[in-house]
C-alpha cells in the first residue's frame, strides 16, 4: 500500500511536501511545551513539601518530548487526522497545585492515569462518542468559534502584546502598562504583520516562513541588545523574552534523561487524600479531558474541512481511543495528562489534512529529546504570530450560527466568549452545555433534548460547583 492510499492524501486534496510542512509548522507551534511543562511542574511541592517530579529540569523535559512524539505518531498512523498531542496546558497546573498538594507526585500521577482509563473505557463502550454526535451542529461551530478566539488570546499574551495586570477592575492590557514596549514584541509585530500579508498574497507555506524569518530576526536583536528573559533570578524584566531566550547554543545535541518514566502509583492517592477527595480530582480531570478533546478535534476538522454535515470528523472514535491513550500515558510518563492540542490548527492552516502530518510533528519530537538546545532557540514571539492567524480562519465560521434563534444564539454566544475570557475550552462548553438545556425547557422544547444533553448539563453543573461540594464532602 503506498502512502498516498494509506493517509488518503490525494483524497483530501492535499500532497505529500504540505503534510510534511504542515507537520512541521505544528511542532514549532507547539513546541514549547518542552520547555514550559518542566518550569509548570516544578512550581509546586507535594504534601511533603518536596519539589514535584523530582526536581529534575531535563528528565521532565525529555519524558515530556518522549510522550508528545509516540502519541502524536499513534494518533497519524491509527486515526488518519492531523492532530498532535503533548502534556495538556491546565491540566498540569491542576494537577501541580491541587492534587500533587494534596499526595506525593507519584500518587497524583496515578490517579491521571486513573482517569485515562476511565475515559478510555467510555469511548470503547461508545459513550464518549455518542455525546458528541448528541451535542447540536450550531453548538459544535461554536465551539470552534471560541476555541479560534482562545488561540487568538493566548498568542497574544504569550507573545506579551496583552498583559495579565493581577490587580484593579482591568483583567488585561496592552504590553506592560497599557502601551507596547520592548523588542520581544517588536519582533512578534514584525512576525505577525509578515505572516498577514504572506497569507494574503497566498504565499504556501507561510507560516513556516513566518516562524523560520522571526527566529531568525529574533537571534540578531537578542545578539545585539543583550534582552535575556522575563524571569531573572533578580526578578522580572518586563520586556525580556517570554519563554525561550533566541540565542544559538553552544551544544546541539544532549542525551535524554528517562528516569521519570513509570514513577506513578495508583493506589497511593486513595490513601492519602482519601476516597472523596481522590475521586473529585479524577471527576475534574474527565470532564475537562473528555470535552477539551471533543473542541479540539471538532476545531481542527473544521479548518480542514473533514467534518460531515453533522459536524462530525472521520473515525473519531479512533481520535478518541488515541487520546484516551494519551491522557493515562502522561500519568505513566510522570508528565501529567497529555491530550490534542488545538496548535494544530496552525499546521492544518499551512496544508495539514492527514495523519501524516502527525507523524513528522511526532518525529521532530522525538528529535526534540536529543536536539532540545536547537529547538529552545525559537521564541514563542516568532512562533504564536500563528496562532492569531488560524483565530481569525476559525472566527469565519460564526456566520454558520442562527443569530435570530435565541435557543442556540445565546448558548453560542456564551460558548465563544467564555472559552478566552476564562482561558479554558471546558468551561466555554459547559456554560454553552447548560444554558442550551435551560432555554428549551423554559420555552417548553424539553422533549427535543438529546438525553445525553441532560446527562453532560448536569455533570457540567457539578463541574462549575465542585470546590464547594468538595468542602461540603470534606
Amino acid at each position: 500500500m503506498s502512502l498516498d492510499s494509506y493517509f488518503q492524501i490525494s483524497g483530501r486534496g492535499s500532497t505529500i511536501g504540505r503534510e510534511v510542512r504542515g507537520g512541521v509548522v505544528t511542532f514549532l507551534t507547539m513546541a514549547y511545551i518542552v520547555v514550559l511543562n518542566p518550569i509548570i511542574l516544578l512550581g509546586g511541592v507535594d504534601q511533603n513539601g518536596d519539589q514535584l517530579a523530582g526536581g529534575d529540569f531535563a528528565a521532565i523535559s525529555a519524558a515530556t518530548a518522549l510522550a508528545a512524539g509516540v502519541l502524536t505518531i499513534l494518533m497519524g498512523a491509527v486515526a488518519n487526522y492531523p492532530l498532535a498531542l503533548a502534556a495538556g496546558l491546565g491540566l498540569n497546573a491542576f494537577v501541580t497545585y491541587s492534587i500533587a498538594s494534596q499526595m506525593t507526585w507519584a500518587d497524583a500521577m496515578g490517579l491521571v492515569v486513573i482517569e485515562g482509563l476511565i475515559i478510555l473505557v467510555l469511548v470503547l463502550t461508545g459513550f464518549r462518542e455518542a455525546v458528541f454526535k448528541a451535542v447540536p451542529a450550531q453548538l459544535k461551530i461554536a465551539i470552534s468559534v471560541g476555541i479560534g478566539l482562545f488561540l487568538t488570546i493566548i498568542g497574544l499574551v504569550d507573545a506579551g502584546f496583552v498583559r495579565r495586570t493581577g490587580a484593579g477592575p482591568v483583567p488585561v492590557v496592552l504590553g506592560p502598562e497599557g502601551f507596547l514596549e520592548g523588542w520581544p514584541v517588536a519582533v512578534f509585530c514584525f512576525g505577525l504583520l509578515l505572516l498577514l500579508a504572506l497569507f494574503t498574497l497566498k504565499v504556501r507555506g507561510a507560516i513556516l516562513i513566518s516562524i523560520v524569518v522571526t527566529t531568525v530576526l529574533a537571534i540578531i536583536v537578542e545578539a545585539v541588545a543583550e534582552i535575556g528573559p522575563t524571569f531573572t533570578p533578580d526578578g522580572v524584566n518586563p520586556t525580556g523574552w517570554a519563554l525561550n531566550v533566541p540565542e544559538l547554543p553552544s551544544d546541539i545535541v544532549g542525551k535524554p534523561d528517562f528516569q521519570l518514566l513509570g514513577e506513578f502509583s495508583l493506589l497511593g492517592s486513595w490513601e492519602n487524600a482519601g476516597i472523596v477527595v481522590a475521586a473529585l480530582f479524577v471527576f475534574t480531570l474527565l470532564l475537562a479531558d473528555f470535552f477539551d478533546t471533543l473542541g479540539t478535534m471538532t476545531a481542527v476538522g473544521a479548518e480542514a474541512g473533514l467534518l460531515d454535515e453533522e459536524g462530525n470528523p472521520p473515525d473519531s472514535r479512533r481520535i478518541l481511543v488515541v487520546d484516551s491513550i494519551a491522557a493515562a500515558a502522561g500519568g505513566a510518563a510522570s508528565v501529567s495528562s497529555n491530550t490534542s492540542y488545538i496548535e494544530s490548527a496552525s499546521g492544518v492552516a499551512d496544508g495539514a489534512r492527514t495523519g501524516l502530518a502527525s507523524i513528522v510533528t511526532g518525529l521532530l519530537f522525538l528529535l526534540t529529546m536529543f536536539f532540545s538546545p536547537l529547538v529552545n532557540v525559537i521564541p514563542s514571539e516568532a512562533a504564536v504570530p500563528a496562532l492569531v492567524l488560524v483565530g481569525f480562519l476559525m472566527m469565519q465560521q460564526v456566520k454558520g450560527i442562527d443569530w435570530d434563534d435565541a435557543e442556540i444564539g445565546i448558548p453560542a454566544f456564551l460558548t465563544i466568549v467564555l472559552m478566552p475570557f476564562t482561558y479554558s475550552i471546558s468551561v466555554g462548553i459547559g456554560a454553552g452545555f447548560i444554558a442550551f438545556v435551560l432555554l428549551k425547557v423554559v420555552r417548553g422544547k424539553a422533549a427535543v433534548i438529546h438525553p445525553l444533553m441532560w446527562v453532560v448539563a448536569a455533570l457540567f453543573v457539578v463541574y462549575f460547583a465542585i470546590e464547594p461540594i468538595t468542602g461540603w464532602l470534606t
